[in-house]
Protein backbone atom coordinates (compact mmCIF):
# COMPACT_ATOMS: atom_id res chain seq x y z
CA UNK A 1 0.00 0.00 0.00
CA UNK A 2 1.32 3.39 -1.24
CA UNK A 3 0.09 6.80 0.07
CA UNK A 4 0.54 10.84 -0.61
CA UNK A 5 -0.84 13.43 1.16
CA UNK A 6 -1.72 16.55 -0.84
CA UNK A 7 -2.46 19.86 0.43
CA UNK A 8 -2.02 22.41 3.19
CA UNK A 9 -5.07 23.96 4.79
CA UNK A 10 -7.48 21.15 3.66
CA UNK A 11 -5.40 17.83 2.90
CA UNK A 12 -6.63 14.60 1.13
CA UNK A 13 -4.79 11.55 2.05
CA UNK A 14 -4.41 8.94 -1.00
CA UNK A 15 -3.49 5.39 -0.82
CA UNK A 16 -2.58 3.15 -3.50
CA UNK A 17 -4.02 -0.76 -3.15
CA UNK A 18 -2.14 -3.89 -4.33
CA UNK A 19 -4.68 -6.45 -5.55
CA UNK A 20 -6.08 -7.87 -2.02
CA UNK A 21 -5.29 -5.53 0.30
CA UNK A 22 -8.09 -3.81 2.36
CA UNK A 23 -7.73 -0.60 4.13
CA UNK A 24 -10.26 0.11 7.00
CA UNK A 25 -11.85 3.35 7.70
CA UNK A 26 -14.70 4.90 9.95
CA UNK A 27 -17.91 4.73 8.24
CA UNK A 28 -18.87 8.20 6.10
CA UNK A 29 -15.33 8.91 5.31
CA UNK A 30 -15.04 8.35 1.96
CA UNK A 31 -14.01 11.30 -0.75
CA UNK A 32 -13.28 9.16 -3.79
CA UNK A 33 -12.46 5.77 -5.25
CA UNK A 34 -11.62 3.62 -8.34
CA UNK A 35 -14.62 1.52 -9.14
CA UNK A 36 -12.31 -1.71 -8.82
CA UNK A 37 -12.29 -1.17 -4.65
CA UNK A 38 -14.87 -2.66 -2.55
CA UNK A 39 -16.48 -1.94 0.06
CA UNK A 40 -17.77 -3.65 3.29
CA UNK A 41 -19.55 -2.45 6.47
CA UNK A 42 -18.89 -4.52 9.07
CA UNK A 43 -18.41 -4.62 13.11
CA UNK A 44 -16.22 -7.36 12.97
CA UNK A 45 -12.95 -5.31 11.96
CA UNK A 46 -10.64 -2.68 13.52
CA UNK A 47 -9.90 -4.94 16.26
CA UNK A 48 -13.33 -5.57 17.65
CA UNK A 49 -14.26 -9.52 17.44
CA UNK A 50 -17.89 -9.23 19.04
CA UNK A 51 -20.57 -6.72 20.08
CA UNK A 52 -18.81 -5.25 22.93
CA UNK A 53 -15.45 -4.49 21.22
CA UNK A 54 -17.70 -2.69 18.61
CA UNK A 55 -18.80 -0.89 21.32
CA UNK A 56 -16.28 -0.06 23.18
CA UNK A 57 -15.15 1.38 19.53
CA UNK A 58 -17.82 3.50 19.24
CA UNK A 59 -17.45 4.54 23.48
CA UNK A 60 -13.54 5.90 21.93
CA UNK A 61 -15.36 8.16 19.14
CA UNK A 62 -15.66 5.68 16.18
CA UNK A 63 -19.01 3.86 15.04
CA UNK A 64 -20.54 0.74 15.37
CA UNK A 65 -19.64 0.14 12.20
CA UNK A 66 -16.58 0.54 10.34
CA UNK A 67 -15.63 0.28 6.37
CA UNK A 68 -13.56 -1.97 4.79
CA UNK A 69 -11.67 -0.81 1.27
CA UNK A 70 -10.49 -3.67 -1.15
CA UNK A 71 -8.77 -3.84 -4.23
CA UNK A 72 -10.03 -6.41 -6.24
CA UNK A 73 -8.51 -7.83 -9.97
CA UNK A 74 -6.11 -5.07 -9.86
CA UNK A 75 -4.68 -2.25 -8.34
CA UNK A 76 -7.06 0.63 -6.82
CA UNK A 77 -7.15 3.72 -5.10
CA UNK A 78 -9.04 5.33 -2.04
CA UNK A 79 -9.13 9.02 -0.87
CA UNK A 80 -10.04 10.49 2.27
CA UNK A 81 -10.64 14.51 2.46
CA UNK A 82 -9.86 16.09 5.59
CA UNK A 83 -13.19 17.50 7.77
CA UNK A 84 -11.08 20.51 9.43
CA UNK A 85 -8.29 22.75 8.67
CA UNK A 86 -5.54 20.72 9.79
CA UNK A 87 -3.06 18.44 9.18
CA UNK A 88 -3.19 14.07 8.22
CA UNK A 89 -0.21 12.19 9.77
CA UNK A 90 1.18 8.86 9.08
CA UNK A 91 1.74 7.01 12.27
CA UNK A 92 3.49 3.24 12.49
CA UNK A 93 1.89 0.80 14.89
CA UNK A 94 3.54 -2.48 15.72
CA UNK A 95 4.26 -3.93 19.19
CA UNK A 96 4.57 -1.58 21.83
CA UNK A 97 4.25 1.13 19.78
CA UNK A 98 0.60 2.21 19.82
CA UNK A 99 -0.82 5.56 20.38
CA UNK A 100 -3.68 7.19 22.28
CA UNK A 101 -5.69 9.75 19.88
CA UNK A 102 -8.06 12.78 20.50
CA UNK A 103 -11.76 11.56 20.19
CA UNK A 104 -12.45 12.02 16.26
CA UNK A 105 -9.06 11.89 15.29
CA UNK A 106 -8.92 8.37 13.74
CA UNK A 107 -9.24 8.62 9.85
CA UNK A 108 -8.01 4.99 8.30
CA UNK A 109 -5.69 1.83 8.76
CA UNK A 110 -4.40 -1.24 7.42
CA UNK A 111 -5.49 -4.27 8.14
CA UNK A 112 -4.05 -5.48 11.88
CA UNK A 113 -4.06 -2.33 13.43
CA UNK A 114 -6.96 -2.03 16.39
CA UNK A 115 -9.46 0.98 18.04
CA UNK A 116 -10.44 1.10 20.59
CA UNK A 117 -11.03 3.16 23.86
CA UNK A 118 -8.17 4.78 25.61
CA UNK A 119 -9.67 6.93 28.64
CA UNK A 120 -12.86 8.52 29.05
CA UNK A 121 -13.32 11.27 31.69
CA UNK A 122 -16.57 13.29 32.19
CA UNK A 123 -15.67 17.03 32.48
CA UNK A 124 -19.06 18.88 31.78
CA UNK A 125 -20.86 20.45 29.98
CA UNK A 126 -18.80 23.42 29.29
CA UNK A 127 -15.97 21.54 27.81
CA UNK A 128 -16.88 19.23 24.50
CA UNK A 129 -20.31 19.54 24.02
CA UNK A 130 -20.81 17.58 27.39
CA UNK A 131 -18.61 14.84 25.33
CA UNK A 132 -15.76 14.76 28.12
CA UNK A 133 -12.25 13.80 27.36
CA UNK A 134 -12.54 10.63 25.21
CA UNK A 135 -8.80 9.10 23.73
CA UNK A 136 -8.90 6.51 21.20
CA UNK A 137 -6.27 3.95 21.31
CA UNK A 138 -4.69 2.51 18.13
CA UNK A 139 -2.55 -0.92 18.68
CA UNK A 140 -1.72 -3.79 16.71
CA UNK A 141 0.85 -4.07 13.47
CA UNK A 142 0.37 -1.53 10.79
CA UNK A 143 -0.23 1.87 9.49
CA UNK A 144 -2.96 4.49 10.66
CA UNK A 145 -3.25 8.10 9.46
CA UNK A 146 -5.12 10.68 12.03
CA UNK A 147 -6.16 13.81 11.62
CA UNK A 148 -5.03 16.94 13.77
CA UNK A 149 -6.71 19.96 13.70
CA UNK A 150 -4.50 23.41 12.94
CA UNK A 151 -1.18 23.61 13.16
CA UNK A 152 0.71 20.48 14.96
CA UNK A 153 3.73 20.85 17.30
CA UNK A 154 5.05 18.22 17.82
CA UNK A 155 7.30 17.54 20.95
CA UNK A 156 9.60 14.89 22.71
CA UNK A 157 9.36 14.42 26.20
CA UNK A 158 12.45 13.14 27.94
CA UNK A 159 11.86 10.76 31.30
CA UNK A 160 10.10 12.63 33.89
CA UNK A 161 9.82 15.42 32.20
CA UNK A 162 6.07 16.95 32.36
CA UNK A 163 3.73 18.91 30.37
CA UNK A 164 0.00 20.88 31.24
CA UNK A 165 -2.19 20.99 28.26
CA UNK A 166 -5.49 21.99 27.56
CA UNK A 167 -7.53 18.80 26.99
CA UNK A 168 -8.62 20.47 23.69
CA UNK A 169 -5.59 20.71 22.34
CA UNK A 170 -3.93 17.27 23.60
CA UNK A 171 -3.90 15.83 19.61
CA UNK A 172 -2.18 12.36 19.79
CA UNK A 173 0.62 10.85 21.77
CA UNK A 174 2.67 7.46 22.35
CA UNK A 175 1.79 4.89 24.67
CA UNK A 176 4.62 5.77 26.60
CA UNK A 177 3.36 9.03 27.53
CA UNK A 178 1.83 9.08 30.75
CA UNK A 179 -1.36 11.33 31.11
CA UNK A 180 -3.80 12.40 33.81
CA UNK A 181 -6.42 14.90 34.28
CA UNK A 182 -5.35 17.30 36.97
CA UNK A 183 -7.39 20.70 38.23
CA UNK A 184 -6.70 23.96 38.07
CA UNK A 185 -5.73 25.37 41.36
CA UNK A 186 -7.59 28.14 43.23
CA UNK A 187 -11.15 29.10 43.14
CA UNK A 188 -10.34 32.67 41.35
CA UNK A 189 -8.57 30.60 38.47
CA UNK A 190 -11.20 28.54 38.54
CA UNK A 191 -14.28 30.42 38.06
CA UNK A 192 -12.59 33.57 35.78
CA UNK A 193 -9.32 32.63 34.43
CA UNK A 194 -11.11 31.32 31.49
CA UNK A 195 -9.33 27.89 30.75
CA UNK A 196 -11.52 26.03 32.56
CA UNK A 197 -11.41 23.47 35.22
CA UNK A 198 -8.88 20.71 33.96
CA UNK A 199 -5.52 20.25 32.95
CA UNK A 200 -4.20 17.21 30.94
CA UNK A 201 -0.05 16.43 32.53
CA UNK A 202 1.78 14.28 30.66
CA UNK A 203 4.92 13.04 31.47
CA UNK A 204 7.32 11.75 29.31
CA UNK A 205 9.10 9.77 28.21
CA UNK A 206 7.28 9.97 24.36
CA UNK A 207 6.31 11.86 21.43
CA UNK A 208 3.48 14.45 21.94
CA UNK A 209 1.88 16.10 19.01
CA UNK A 210 -0.46 18.95 20.15
CA UNK A 211 -2.90 20.40 17.77
CA UNK A 212 -3.93 24.25 17.60
CA UNK A 213 -7.12 23.86 16.29
CA UNK A 214 -10.19 22.29 18.64
CA UNK A 215 -14.34 21.95 17.37
CA UNK A 216 -15.38 23.79 20.13
CA UNK A 217 -12.80 26.88 20.06
CA UNK A 218 -14.11 26.63 16.44
CA UNK A 219 -18.36 26.12 17.15
CA UNK A 220 -17.57 29.66 19.27
CA UNK A 221 -15.53 31.40 16.88
CA UNK A 222 -18.41 31.12 14.27
CA UNK A 223 -21.63 31.16 16.56
CA UNK A 224 -21.75 35.40 15.78
CA UNK A 225 -22.15 34.76 12.13
CA UNK A 226 -24.81 31.88 12.96
CA UNK A 227 -28.56 32.43 12.77
CA UNK A 228 -29.90 32.15 15.95
CA UNK A 229 -32.90 30.07 16.48
CA UNK A 230 -36.59 31.39 15.74
CA UNK A 231 -34.52 34.27 13.58
CA UNK A 232 -34.27 34.73 9.79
Amino acid sequence: MRSSITGTTMPVLQLALDPGEVLLAETGQLAWMTPNVRLSTTMRTGGASGLWGALSRAVAGGGLFMTEFTAEGGPGGVAFAARLPGSINEVAIDAGRGYLVHRHGFLCATQGVALGVGFQRSLGRGIFGGEGFVLQRLTGQGTAWVELGGEVIGQELQAGETLLVHPGHVGMFAESVAFDIVTIGGIRNALFGGEGLFLVRLTGPGSVWLQTLTVPGLAHALSPYLPSAGKD
